[in-house]
This record gives C-alpha cells, sequence and structure tokens, in this order.
C-alpha cells in the first residue's frame, strides 16, 4: 500500500496537545505547532482497521495480553535491531516516562542519586526529583555540531554513589545515534561502578540512512543483566495516545522490583486499544514505517538545504536518528528569554525552549518535523521572514 505523508489533516478540536493548547503553552493561537514529539500523520492502516473491528465489538472489559502481543514484540526486535529477547522478559507499562519512574521507585531509594546527560528529555528530570531523588549531571560535550560522552566525567560521576544511570538512545534532543562503540564504553562504566541502566530507547526505529541503532542490552549478557530497555510504538507508529509501552529487563531480580513496583500503584491492567494497536503495528506495520523514514529523510534534507541556504545565522546539525532539530540558535545573539518569544511572536512557530532540556539548552531550540512538507516549508518561511527583520 502506497501512504501519503503530504495528506494535510486538521487537528484542531481533537483534544491535541500539540493543536489545541496553544494559547496554554505559547499564550498565541497563531503559531505553527512544531513542537511536542508526535507526528502530524496518520496511523498505518492496519492499526486503525484493528482498533475499529475491536470497537465494533461492543464489549471493552478488562484484557489480558494475548500470546501474540508478545510475539509481535519479540519479533519485531529481532527482526529490526537483531537482538532476541524472551517473552517473560517483557513488562507492559502505560508509557515510557512511567517506566522510568518505575525505575526510579524499583532500584532506588528517597537521596539516592540518579545520572542523566543533558541537554535532555525533560521528562527525565521529573522521574528523579519528583520521586525525592537526585539529579547528577554527566553533560554531553559539542564538537564541530556534534554530541559526544565525556567518558572521563561519566567515570568519575558514576564511581561517587550513582545508583541509576538513565540513557537516552537515540537521544532527544539532540538527534545522536550511539555507535556501538560508544555504548560498550557506558556500559564497562556501569559495570565498574555497579550501576543500573535504564535506556530509554523510544526512537530506535527512527533511524536515518548510514547509521544504526544497537540496542544497549544486546552488546553483552552481563550487561543486559543490569539493564531495563524501555520501548514503545508510540514514536514510531504515531499511536502515543494509546499509552502502551514495554520495559525488556531479563535479570529476573531486577524485573520483580519493577513489576512489584507496577502492581503496588495498580497499574499492571493495560489500554484494550494500545494492546490491539502495539500487536498490529509491529506485525502489519513495517511497510508504513518504511515509508515514513523515506519520508522523513526527504523532509531533514530540505529543511538543511533551507537552513544553509536562506537562514545561515541558524545552524543545524544533520541528526542520524528521530524526527526531532535541534536548533543552535546562538548566532541571533539573543538571551533565551528573547529567543523564545522571538519563535512565538515575531515567527509565530511553537517549538520548544532548548532550556528544558537542562544545561547546555540555553540558545537552542527543539523543532518537530513529522509533518507534510507543505507544514514544514510553511513554518521554515515564517522563520526566515522573522530572521530577516530583525
Amino acid at each position: 500500500m502506497k501512504y501519503n505523508f503530504d495528506k494535510s489533516i486538521n487537528r484542531l478540536g481533537t483534544s491535541s496537545v500539540k493543536w489545541d493548547r496553544l494559547d496554554r503553552v505559547f499564550g498565541n493561537t497563531e503559531v505553527l505547532p512544531m513542537w511536542v514529539a508526535d507526528m502530524d500523520f496518520e496511523a498505518p492502516q492496519p492499526v486503525i482497521d484493528a482498533i475499529v473491528k475491536r470497537a465494533q465489538h461492543g464489549i471493552y472489559g478488562y484484557t489480558e495480553k494475548p500470546d501474540s502481543f508478545y510475539a509481535s514484540i519479540t519479533d519485531w526486535i529481532a527482526k529490526r535491531h537483531g537482538w532476541k529477547i524472551a517473552n517473560d522478559w517483557i513488562s507492559v507499562c502505560p508509557g515510557v516516562v512511567p517506566a522510568l519512574s518505575f525505575s526510579v521507585l524499583s532500584y532506588t531509594e528517597p537521596g539516592d542519586k540518579v545520572l542523566v546527560q543533558t541537554p535532555v528529555y525533560y521528562p527525565f528530570f521529573s522521574s528523579i526529583e519528583k520521586n525525592g531523588r537526585v539529579i547528577v549531571n554527566n553533560r554531553l560535550i559539542r564538537e564541530g555540531g556534534k554530541y559526544l560522552m565525556d567518558y572521563e566525567d561519566l567515570d568519575a560521576k558514576l564511581g561517587n554513589g550513582v545508583k541509576i544511570m538513565i540513557l537516552c538512545s537515540p537521544h532527544n534532543p539532540v538527534g545522536r545515534v550511539w555507535s556501538r562503540e560508544e555504548l560498550v564504553k557506558v556500559g564497562e562504566l556501569c559495570s565498574k561502578h555497579n550501576v543500573i541502566l535504564i535506556s530509554d530507547e523510544i526512537h530506535s526505529d527512527l533511524i536515518y540512512s548510514g547509521n544504526a541503532h544497537t540496542p544497549i542490552a544486546s552488546i553483552s549478557e552481563e550487561l543486559a543483566k543490569r539493564t531495563v530497555t524501555c520501548l514503545a510504538p508510540s514514536k514510531t507508529f504515531n499511536i502515543a495516545g494509546l499509552s502502551t509501552s514495554v520495559a525488556v529487563i531479563p535479570d529476573i531480580n531486577l524485573r520483580n522490583k519493577f513489576n512489584n513496583t507496577i502492581k503496588s500503584l495498580g497499574l499492571e491492567m493495560s489500554n484494550l486499544f494500545g494492546i490491539t494497536a502495539l500487536e498490529a503495528a509491529y506485525t502489519r506495520g513495517a511497510e508504513w514505517m518504511d515509508q515514513l523514514l523515506a519520508y522523513l529523510e526527504v523532509n531533514l534534507d530540505f529543511l538543511l538545504d533551507y537552513f544553509k541556504n536562506n537562514i545561515p545565522g541558524i545552524k543545524v546539525s544533520k541528526p542520524e536518528g528521530t524526527y526531532l532539530i535541534w536548533l543552535d540558535c546562538r548566532e541571533l545573539g539573543m538571551n533565551q528569554k528573547d529567543l523564545v518569544s522571538f519563535f512565538v511572536n515575531k515567527a509565530k512557530v511553537g517549538i520548544n525552549d532548548g532550556a528544558v532540556f537542562g544545561e547546555g539548552g540555553e540558545g537552542f531550540m527543539r523543532m518537530n518535523i513529522a509533518c507534510p512538507r507543505s507544514l514544514l516549508e510553511e513554518g521554515l518561511k515564517r522563520i526566515e521572514q522573522a530572521v530577516k527583520g530583525i
């Protein structure tokens, strides 16, 4: 089936966080929303069909997860990422962000240290601090527009009482797809200091040509035993509103602690439409995803050329994965408050404030390109005109 990603769909009035919260988020209903990480594309037709069929049954009682549900996950991970996992390693969660909090609650005590690598997806911070733990930051190094890990600093900080490291792989917002060699170093340091590794791999299917995602737990059996891998079809297939994700936990002790936390919070039941959609996406969504990646790659090339030729004052390093673009706006010479106001009130484009991603985010903004090209072009034209008006 040929999918039309150029199709524009009106999302206003659907209680869309991205489109219907503009006044609350930006204070301006005229902005073009290119912020929160969901896509302006219809989900794969097999997913839509499966949900409709299930809805037509008419009874929406408590629902278990069939063997085919687990098989769809293990098969997808094996085919796409070369990692063979067992059904009983899988714990089902209402989202990756909740899974991060479950991990913090399961493996640490109040006051314990949890390491992150900023600039990074900002819900990492709340999952730590709102649960009474302490953030330790191993800030990424930016060299020639590319972000690298500071292993010397990582070694020192992991050795200073850190209980958990939360890895973002691929990295949101900077777009790095960590190489196997980089991940091996992370694993060695976590093993050296007996640190549990929580790997957020929700963007692992969204990888651009010339790059390959390596699940960090697939590197070695020893590393797998100290790793919780968080995955979901939500970003890949644009079904985030169905609130269904998985944590892959090979070690039985870590898995039991994690599952006990879920049960203690009364969250062991899953959304029946999320169950249905996940299975349909992983079993019949590959064709759609391959076409999506091709479309996103053209969007990315279009954006890179547009900034280079028309908005050279904003620098963009080509991401290796995700549909999120990290814009370096420092040459515009604005403080962060003025920069945010510039995009909202001058360009009228709603994108994410880089400062919310933590240390190293000042002077940057995050932009979502998972939209029809016409919308992307409109957003870029608005930014161009606003920059020329400075």
